[in-house]
């Protein structure tokens, strides 16, 4: 399979602690990477660095073999449209619509005309279930709702891969399994992605492999099957949600 997203020795400081201390992992095309670790391991530092959000410290980010974290910001647009950052909050735009939330990045990225951007649109909102929110606001609408919105302008300009920052945080079961089910159709369509969480249940759901930060180092990485067969007293009580939260 063919690495299409690559990081090397990566170093970083946060607020004045060496939060990554020489982080190393890849990315397969099309596959679910689950990134584990306690509050504080830097995992949504991980992804705000690897589209330029974050500064590095040291290493180096390659995408498709191309080094991308010493690019200057204007040159990380077109990064932005291959690689998307879902947010953990959805950060959908109050003042606007769902399809106009949605709408947007087309509208700022490509030269569709206005019936190409509503075709893909309302597709896009029938891929995730929300067809009937098109008209609502983000304030109408359930934390799991907002959350599915903002994954759907997330996958606006078809990009090739999605950082996904703890999606199903917050929600009911229910709507945690919709947010999956969301995650499992954007994976049908190619969509590779890196998925944090803390969710184990919902990592072993979607995941190909997971990786489990601890104290700034890759602690493990690999399948799922080798993370729930693990027989080290750490990944045993992380994988099991036995271990307390260090505060």
């Amino acid at each position: 399979m063919e690495k299409i997203l690559e990081i090397k020795g990566l170093k970083k400081k946060y607020e004045g602690k060496l939060v990554h201390k020489g982080i190393n992992f890849y990315l397969l095309k099309g596959e679910t990477l689950g990134l584990l670790g306690y509050s504080g391991s830097g995992k949504s530092v991980l992804l705000r660095s690897i589209i330029g959000l974050e500064d590095i410290d040291a290493g180096e980010i390659f995408y498709h073999n191309k080094r991308i974290d010493n690019l200057e910001e204007k040159q990380f647009y077109g990064i932005r449209t291959k690689i998307s950052y879902a947010f953990q909050s959805g950060a959908l735009f109050d003042s606007v619509s769902v399809f106009e939330n949605i709408a947007y990045p087309l509208l700022e990225h490509t030269d569709l005309s206005e019936q190409e951007i509503e075709k893909k649109v309302l597709e896009i909102l029938s891929l995730i279930g929300l067809s009937e929110a098109r008209d609502l606001m983000p304030s109408d609408l359930s934390g799991g709702m907002q959350k599915r919105a903002g994954l759907a302008r997330s996958i606006a300009l078809s990009p090739e891969i999605l950082l996904y920052d703890e999606p199903t945080a917050g929600l009911d079961p229910v709507n945690v399994d919709l947010i999956l089910d969301v995650i499992k159709t954007f994976k049908s369509k190619g969509i590779a992605s890196i998925f944090v969480t803390h969710d184990i249940p919902a990592a072993k759901k979607v995941c190909d492999r997971v990786l489990l930060i601890k104290e700034g180092e890759i602690y493990f990485m690999g399948s799922i099957a080798e993370f729930e067969m693990s027989q080290d007293p750490y990944i045993k009580s992380f994988s099991m949600g036995t271990m307390k939260e260090k505060l």
